[in-house]
Parts: C-alpha cells; structure tokens; sequence
C-alpha cells in the first residue's frame, strides 16, 4: 500500500512560497505530501477548497483574499500536530522574525519545520539554543533549512555530511550573496572596465536582483545571516551570541551616503559613491585583482567576517562566476590543499524553492519509511 501524504501547512506565498506551491501541487511530490493549509501574514486558507475547486500558485492570492481567515500560528500548529494521517509539517516562507520564535513551541508538539527563512538559525543563541533543544534528536520532531544558505545549492547538507564523517573543518570561504555577485561580477571584472558602481547598483536594481531598497543588500546582513548558520555547525568556531549582528560586517554604503535618509535619497545621490569604489578598483587592478565581497570562516583565526576582498584574476571567484552565482569553498583536513568548491545559482523563487521541497523529501523519508 502507498504511505500515507503527509499534511503540509504553507505560510508565506510571496514568490518562494508560491513556487514551493507550484512545486508541491505537480508530480512527483503531490503524491506525498497534503498541502492542508496555506497563509500569508494576515490570512489562512484549508484545504480541499469547497466542492474540490483547483488552487494553483496563479488564483492563490484571490481566493485567500476572498475566503481566508484570520491567520492563528497556534492554530496551524495544532492542526499539524493533531491531523489523523500523523504530524505534518510546517514551511515556513516568511521573512519575518514572529513564526522563527514559534519554532521550539512546533517541535515541542511534534510538528516538523522546514524553512528558507534564515532569522531563526542566524538569531540570537537563545532562540537558536532551544530550537536544537526541542528537534530531533532530542525529540523526534525534524527542523530542516537548507534554502536559507545556497537556496537550492546543497551547502549545509554538505557541511553537515563534512562534519558529520569525522573531517576538520579548517576553512569557508566564498560569495553567498546573488545580488552582491552581480554587481562585483559587472563592476570588478578580469579583464578591466571602467563601468560606473553606481551605474551597476542601478541596473542590478532594475533587473530585480536587490531589494526595494538596495541597501539591504549592500549592508551585508544577508551575508552575515549565512555566516552564522554555517558557523553554528563547524566544531569550534567562535561564539556568536548575538547571531548574525555578531559577526564583523563591512557594509558596502560608502561614508559619503551614509546619511541618506531613505531609499529615494540613496538613490538619487548613488553616484556620490563612485569615486571610493572606483579608489577600490584601481587598487585591486595595481595588484592584478578582482573585489568581491565575501563571507569567511576561519577556523584556524578564530574568525568569522563578512568584508572585501582581493583574488587573483585567475581565482575561481574571479573567472567562475557569472550572473548572480553563488561559490563556496570548503577547505578541510580531507579537502587540502584543493577545497571542496560548490557553484551554481544561489537566488531565484525556483530554486530556493527546490531546496524546500528537497528538504521535505527528507522528511518523508525519516518518517514514512
């Protein structure tokens, strides 16, 4: 007889969440999992919709809209945990902190978590401390985030394999922003260009690959986020209490807009800042460079930053990048002197979306076999 679908909740349809959708209502996963419930940040929908009408990623937000209730997370949390073909699971596609906090309490009740939202592992050690606490294997309840480094890059999985065989990690190095890859991939190139940094922001702005306020992304959070969470799983790496807002951070707003007050003044004076990038790219060009802004765990230091770098114009993180690629390098007892290098895109509602569902494979696996 073929396994019982296991009950999925949604909450979060903006463009991952849609894709997780669309991704779990085709074949092969519609024939293992039950999407029960889907919600965004004000309304929840059950499923199966009255007389069995279809729900695609397309008509989703008009039918919650026009049929959804209050959103209740407890509520979700007891249906998951209470359904009669066993404990669901919980996505949560959010980028808030509010549903993170819920973690502990949906382990707690059995509840499996599977999640692109980074504000839970990359939090402050409390809350990251009793997620672990309340997760398998101290219960049987499952807690994966693949997505939240490598979207559908296989990063953590592979750390955790690293690590989990007995290697050493010695160091982690690479380019985990998409929109911070673009832009230096335009900007700082092999062969020389005198492009504008201003003019680069501008178009990666246009093409949709930062957000709304590009300085998000130029702040380096997003990059500190992804630090924390691989550090937090490398034996002995530095403490970070505070999660990612401990982790040292160069932000990539020069002095000069600093006192931009919103996102429309920023942009409107972007090209203030082009004489200190463009100081930055003489600089690495003298010494046969690129500039890339990278995120670093080392071991060996004790460090873990997130900052500019320089690389050799032959390095992989100058020739192998295109578009808004993803590199990370493990560098470990096994893996010396040439590091375990993983490439591939690393944004994009499809794929962190692939990382999602591949993640809820897993936990098919672990609790219908």
């Amino acid at each position: 007889m073929a396994a019982t679908r296991v009950p999925v909740a949604l909450i979060g349809v903006g463009g991952v969440g849609k894709a997780i959708l669309q991704q779990l209502l085709a074949a092969p996963l519609a024939a293992k999992f039950n999407v029960v419930l889907v919600a965004n940040s004000r309304l929840s929908l059950s499923l199966p919709l009255p007389n069995n009408s279809p729900l695609t990623d397309g008509n989703l937000v008009p039918i919650l809209e026009q049929h959804g209730q209050a959103l209740d997370v407890t509520s979700v949390i007891s249906l998951l945990a209470n359904h009669p073909d066993g404990a669901g699971v919980l996505i949560d596609s959010t980028g808030s902190d509010a549903v993170p906090s819920l973690y502990p309490t949906m382990l707690a009740h059995g509840v499996h978590v599977v999640t692109p939202n980074k504000k839970g592992f990359s939090g402050p050690a409390a809350l990251y401390d009793a997620i672990q606490a309340a997760a398998y294997p101290n219960s049987k309840a499952l807690v994966y985030g693949e997505s939240t480094v490598g979207a559908g890059l296989p990063i953590l999985s592979t750390l955790k394999d690293l690590v989990g065989t007995g290697d050493e990690i010695e160091r982690i190095e690479g380019v985990f922003s998409g929109t911070l890859s673009y832009i230096f991939n335009e900007y700082s190139k092999p062969e020389g260009g005198d492009v504008k940094f201003s003019e680069v922001v501008q178009i990666a702005k246009d093409k949709g690959y930062t957000e709304p306020d590009p300085r998000d992304d130029l702040s380096g959070t997003d990059v500190a986020r992804k630090l924390a969470i691989l550090a937090r799983l490398c034996p002995g790496a530095p403490q970070l209490p505070e999660g990612a807002f401990s982790v040292p951070t160069e932000s990539l707003v020069p002095p000069v807009l600093a006192d931009a007050k919103d996102k429309d003044e920023y942009l409107s004076r972007l090209a203030e800042g082009d004489e200190h990038f463009a100081k930055l790219r003489a600089e690495a060009e003298k010494e046969g460079k690129v500039v890339r802004y990278v995120g670093v765990i080392d071991l060996k230091a004790g460090k873990v930053e997130c900052k500019l770098g320089k690389y050799d114009k032959d390095h992989a993180f100058a020739t192998a990048l295109k578009g808004s690629d993803n590199i990370i390098s493990f560098s470990t007892k096994r893996y010396s002197p040439r590091p375990l290098i993983i490439q591939g895109a690393g944004a994009g509602a499809d794929v962190t979306a692939m990382g999602c569902t591949s993640d809820l494979l897993k936990v098919y696996e672990r609790i219908r076999y």
